[in-house]
């Protein structure tokens, strides 16, 4: 089943609380889904509860893997939205130096996923906020490509950059990647701003932008500082409404491809 990436070259754009609560709500809909933490500030999985390192992690993978061996990942915990987890590693901000010397280096998160690829109905990696080696392996790892953004003009900006990389990598590294679509959270109707963006989004991606908005809602950000996902913390909040809608849209943009 597929592999999506959630990335962009912004940071506070929304990935990880897209990957989580987007998960969670493909959960409540009897699906299975298996979240890769692979940004160094690991807030994938403090936001689900993790506040230390544990080990394995998705760093001590890319070592089983840059050392050629061909075991499955073995670093999934199951935390307590019951959401499968591969966490994050502080060392994860040296990997991208390690990784250069290595042969087949944007291949090595692609090979680790391999086995599990008939395990989980999706496979969601939060990455960092920056096209660098942890982003292209997850790239070359996926199916398709999700992009959160706040309705504000410099993720706009950052939309258009990482949109050069992404044809890069899908031309030379992985002909298969596809952009499934953008989605805008913190979204307020009454703001002009936000307005302006969403027009600006259509006009230049068209059938690529999400019709579902993430509103602004307090209750997503709680629902992190609890270490949960906003189903567990209040399933009645704006968030939980938004993510279930995102739920449903996003399963008929995978089923249609």
């Amino acid at each position: 089943m597929p592999t999506i990436s959630l990335a962009i070259q912004k940071g506070g754009s929304g990935k990880t609380t897209t990957t989580i609560n987007l998960a969670a709500a493909l959960k409540q809909l009897g699906h299975s889904v298996l979240l890769i933490d692979l940004d160094p500030q690991a807030n994938l999985s403090q936001a689900l509860g993790l506040l230390e390192e544990v080990e394995p992690n998705i760093y001590n993978e890319f070592q089983k893997a840059a050392s050629g061996a061909k075991s499955g990942l073995k670093a999934i915990i199951t935390e307590r939205s019951g959401l499968p987890l591969v966490p994050a590693a502080l060392e994860l901000a040296g990997a991208e130096l390690e990784l250069v010397s290595i042969y087949g280096r944007e291949q090595l998160l692609s090979r680790m996923l391999k086995p599990l690829k008939n395990e989980y109905d999706f496979i969601f990696i939060d990455c960092p906020p920056a096209i660098g080696m942890l982003t292209v392996n997850a790239l070359v790892a996926s199916d398709y490509v999700m992009m959160p953004l706040q309705a504000e003009f410099l993720p706009l900006k950052g939309v258009k950059s990482f949109m050069r990389h992404f044809q890069q990598i899908k031309n030379t590294l992985n002909k298969k990647l596809n952009i499934l679509g953008f989605v805008l959270t913190k979204y307020d109707q009454r703001k002009t701003m936000n307005r302006n963006v969403l027009d600006k989004l259509m006009e230049d991606y068209g059938d690529k932008v999400f019709k579902t908005r993430i509103r602004t809602n307090i209750a997503l950000a709680q629902a992190q500082e609890q270490g949960v996902d906003i189903f567990s913390f209040s399933k009645s909040a704006n968030g939980a409404l938004d993510y279930m809608e995102l739920a449903q849209e996003f399963l008929k943009r995978v089923e249609t491809r």
